[in-house]
């Protein structure tokens, strides 16, 4: 089953289409709308949606925000903070 395939760094996401990614000022921070209600994010997992959900693949959101911090081997941290979101439903592999 898709769902249950472990992303690799090559694979490309995207939002899910029932999740609407967004700054909510009342929030003060950015959130996934979704019909049954709101998930806030802190700053880094907004972050890592941004960058690798408008990248080629999720190594190249990966080294994005590796030159935006000044960070280095970030990659393994990025793709299981993915993994974990692609369990819930936020993201999919782009077909």
């Amino acid at each position: 089953m898709e769902a249950e395939r472990q992303l690799r760094p090559e694979d490309a996401v995207e939002l899910n289409p029932n999740y609407h990614f967004r700054w909510e000022e009342p929030q003060q921070a950015h959130v996934l709308l979704y019909p049954e209600g709101i998930v806030k994010l802190n700053e880094t997992a907004a972050a890592i949606l941004e960058a690798c959900t408008g990248s080629a693949s999720i190594a190249d959101g990966s080294a994005e925000l590796a030159r935006r911090y000044n960070k280095r081997n970030i990659g393994a941290e990025v793709l299981k903070f993915l993994e974990v979101a692609h369990a819930k439903g936020w993201i999919r592999v782009k077909s």
